[in-house]
């Protein structure tokens, strides 16, 4: 123990060793998860035409694309990270920023997840599994389709009006097919991929066989017995 005037310094082995184990943990916790999560951006963006898989490795800028795809102002999301940082320090306002940024990558997510056929319900995996939600969607089946309803705030100020190089416009093109999702009669649930074969039908009981028809052997046909030719009379001389 050392001692500066009043203040009593104590130097607890335990506990920096402690701190430097958990410290590593956390770390190599954290480059898992951004390895994970870069990889399963990364499928999605293919699916969705974006070009250059590097654009999913490179932190935050990963996320304001992903935002932007869900028909969002990615700028917005930026400016919700900026206000939690710097008025962090204020109680509540600083948390209230971070719940906003939140609830905009939910709205984001619902989009995005539309779009690869999927229904509101999944929203709640993204909420309390994100990660788990990321690759679902990165190594399914699904296509990215953008003929989908307009966003509810695609006339306000949250809509995405950015044109940034490599990242394709989220407005559906003429003439493409609907998404299957938004259609009515479309099946809840989960649906098995196209292409899955149809079971094996029950084998059927072979046919009765009927026996052989009894064989009549042939009848045998009467003799026939000709009279015999009468005697011709003598010649006269």
């Amino acid at each position: 123990m050392e001692t500066f005037g009043s203040v009593d310094y104590y130097y607890n082995g335990g506990d920096v060793a402690f701190f430097f184990i958990f410290a590593v943990f956390w770390f190599i916790f954290a480059i898992a998860g951004y390895v994970l999560t870069s990889l399963f951006l990364m499928k999605i963006f293919g699916k969705a035409g974006v070009q250059g898989k590097w654009r999913a490795w490179v932190p935050i800028y990963n996320t304001l694309i992903f935002v932007k795809l869900g028909d969002l102002s990615p700028w917005w999301l930026l400016g919700l990270w900026g206000a939690s940082i710097v008025l962090g320090w204020i109680p509540l306002i600083g948390q209230l920023f971070i719940l906003a940024a939140a609830v905009y990558m939910i709205l984001a997510a619902w989009r995005v997840g539309l779009k690869l056929q999927k229904e509101v319900v999944w929203v709640i995996l993204f909420v309390f599994l994100s990660i788990v939600w990321l690759g679902i969607n990165a190594f399914d089946k699904s296509r990215w389709n953008t003929a989908v309803p307009a966003a509810p705030w695609a006339g306000n100020f949250l809509a995405d009006k950015t044109t940034w190089s490599g990242v394709p416009s989220q407005v559906p093109a003429g003439g493409y097919p609907a998404n299957p999702v938004t259609q009515p009669g479309y099946p809840a649930g989960y649906q098995p991929p196209a292409g899955t074969p149809a079971p094996p039908a029950a084998p059927q009981p072979p046919a009765s066989t009927q026996p052989p028809a009894s064989t009549q052997p042939p009848a045998p046909e009467p003799p026939s017995t000709e009279p015999p030719a009468a005697p011709e009379p003598p010649k006269q001389s």
